[in-house]
């Protein structure tokens, strides 16, 4: 079997490559759905056809394991997915098939708590407030995922979402650093702005935004601690193979990458970050 690694663009390729150095022998299998790119607008039932249809090609291609690398995909569609339509599908095809997503590694990595550990609300006060920034699409924004699933773990982290509804278009179109950092430093003082000062640690809460996350580093105060999504997910990656061992990942390093929208090679900017020529085939 390979892995499947799904995002609505280029963004999840950031969480691609570090699974690809985590695990550089498993097979991976990546699958861009551009032709519906960027999720972040879209309605909410919308975004879990579209992921569905997405998890279906990947199983088709002979994956047992699918990744959400996307924000939006896991704040709206995988919980449906994995309640109410995985448990048919498997009997269908009589494939012991799998949907996994970003959010819950993320929150763990910014919580320093397991996903199971919900806080005691034992009316204690508190002292200093940890000012946690999240940068993500619209659509993860109103889903309000990040601040639901935090507070239920710490009450000494205060969330601030701020959504950047232009960058994901930028990114897949290749903008350059000038319009880039216009537009990220425009977000970081809107947030900043209605927090009444910067936040203490931020997470980018789309896959894209790894790809610029040195503008991001750039915008805000030197020294202020970013969470990646990219490692965190290959983390906990680790550790669902280590439970699940009948999920095997291949062997012969195999990588391929598919598209939805016009295949051929990636603009400059993803390359840069790729570290060289990337090409889609049409999926």
């Amino acid at each position: 079997m390979a892995i499947g690694v799904f995002d609505s663009g280029v963004g999840g390729l950031t969480v691609h490559h570090r699974l690809v150095e985590r695990f550089p022998d498993a097979d991976f299998i990546y699958l861009a759905d551009q032709a519906n790119a960027p999720y972040g607008g879209r309605p909410g039932e919308e975004i879990v056809e579209l992921t569905k249809a997405g998890c279906v090609r990947l199983f088709d291609q002979g994956c047992d394991l699918v990744v959400l690398a996307c924000n939006t995909a896991s704040a709206i569609a995988l919980r449906r997915l994995q309640q109410t339509w995985l448990p048919g599908y498997r009997r269908e095809t009589g494939r012991k098939v799998n949907v996994l997503g970003i959010i819950v590694p993320t929150i763990e990595a910014a919580t320093g708590m397991p996903w199971e550990h919900e806080a005691e609300r034992r009316g204690d006060k508190v002292e200093k407030l940890d000012i946690l920034g999240v940068f993500a699409t619209a659509g993860t924004v109103s889903s309000r995922v990040y601040e639901i699933e935090i507070d239920k773990r710490r009450q000494d982290v205060a969330v601030f979402s701020e959504p950047c509804p232009d960058l994901v278009p930028l990114i897949e179109g290749g903008a350059g650093p000038v319009e880039l950092a216009k537009a990220v430093e425009a977000h970081v003082a809107t947030l900043s702005k209605r927090i009444g000062r910067t936040p203490d640690r931020a997470i980018l809460g789309c896959t894209h935004y790894e790809i610029i996350a040195d503008i991001f580093r750039a915008a805000l105060p030197p020294g202020t601690p970013l969470i990646h999504q990219p490692q965190s997910t290959a983390d906990a990656l680790a550790r669902y193979l280590e439970r699940h061992p009948d999920y095997v990942a291949g062997a012969s390093g195999k990588r391929r990458f598919l598209t939805t929208g016009q295949p051929g090679p990636q603009n400059g900017l993803v390359q840069t970050f790729w570290g060289g020529p990337l090409s889609f085939e049409a999926a």
